[in-house]
């Protein structure tokens, strides 16, 4: 029977008091979280204590219910690639997150499990009962007292403290370390109680992490699919442009400043869809700046126009309609930047 499950994450202040949470029904589920930590960590550890927690009947597929795109697209799309560099992204930086990302990774082989996303504070039930927890749980690592961890599944490691494996802290990570003990509101209808903090999950070292932002440049956030992996056997250039063209597309790089410098050629230039040249100084402000909406991701085309340049061709679609994309990469000292873009709405 196909264990059907909500996983959220939360984090007051991004990074702050973190909590995270998954959800089955009233009598299965379990939460935890953090004095330090971001909403990212929050969403993982969700998706990796519910793996964990079933980790003993691993003949029942797990349907995984997550509004996070980055954790979908972290699992179903990136990961792979990231492992066959060594954790690393196109662009050589180390990945986000990798502790936590590690231990999914392992706690995959075996499993069957599909990801779905669901809007989030769209009235989805078993998303809302996630949420409201993983928030209790940063709520009360804010306030100084013990969170409701919640029952767990059956038969799991939550069920006997003593079996409980707690997560590798990522380095640099500050331990939790038990406040006095104190009663916790519950999520309403819950069966579970407060319990003393415990250094069970030591706190993820935090991350730059900021909400998405949107502007004309490759549309609007965040986006549905990722990194399309295994499109072009033996085009190792062909996947990192198309990598770096997704990660341009993730909230934690479009709200880093020095990341999209990174990113992005001094030339570059933009025709965006209003008929605006911008340079890549115009785009960066706009983008860090700038609130976001959801589109999805379709690539069309990739082909090399040479040893050194790549030209995507992509459409996007969002609640105001579609918009065919092209991108061209040039690899300039070793590394591709992006070097012009232009984004045309369809009829």
């Amino acid at each position: 029977m196909t264990i059907t499950a909500a996983a959220d994450g939360s984090a007051l202040g991004n990074p702050g008091p973190a909590g995270w949470a998954w959800y089955v029904d009233e009598d299965t589920w379990h939460a935890g979280g953090w004095p330090h930590g971001t909403n990212n960590q929050g969403e993982l550890m969700a998706v990796l204590d519910l793996f964990r927690e079933t980790a003993h009947v691993p003949e029942e597929p797990l349907r995984i219910l997550c509004d996070s795109q980055y954790v979908i697209n972290c699992v179903t799309k990136w990961m792979p690639g990231w492992k066959r560099r060594g954790w690393k992204k196109a662009d050589g930086k180390p990945v986000l997150n990798v502790e936590l990302l590690r231990q999914i990774d392992q706690e995959l082989a075996g499993r069957s499990y599909t990801f779905e996303w669901v809007k989030g504070h769209a009235g989805h039930s078993l998303n809302e009962a996630a949420d409201q927890r993983a928030r209790a749980c940063a709520t009360a690592y804010q306030a100084g007292v013990a969170p409701v961890e919640g029952p767990g599944f059956e038969g799991g490691p939550s069920a006997d403290p003593a079996e409980v494996r707690a997560p590798a802290a990522p380095s640099g990570a500050r331990s939790v370390q038990g406040p006095a003990a104190a009663t916790a509101v519950a999520p309403a209808g819950s069966r579970a109680v407060a319990t003393r903090v415990q250094d069970r999950t030591a706190a993820p070292q935090p991350e730059h992490e900021i909400e998405p932002v949107q502007e004309e440049l490759f549309g609007d956030l965040p986006v549905s699919d990722g990194p399309v992996e295994g499109t072009f056997p033996g085009h190792l250039d062909l996947d990192a442009a198309i990598e770096l063209e997704q990660e341009l597309l993730d909230p934690e790089t479009r709200a880093d400043f020095g990341q999209l410098a990174y990113l992005l050629h001094p030339e570059y230039r933009e025709i965006g869809q209003s008929g605006r040249l911008w340079n890549r100084d115009e785009i960066v402000d706009a983008l860090v700046q700038n609130p976001d909406l959801s589109v999805s991701f379709e690539l069309l085309d990739a082909t090399p126009l040479g040893p050194d340049l790549i030209q995507l061709v992509y459409r996007t679609q969002s609640a105001e309609g579609s918009c065919l994309r092209s991108s061209l990469w040039q690899r300039v000292d070793g590394r591709w930047r992006l070097r012009f873009h232009q984004g045309t709405p369809e009829a």
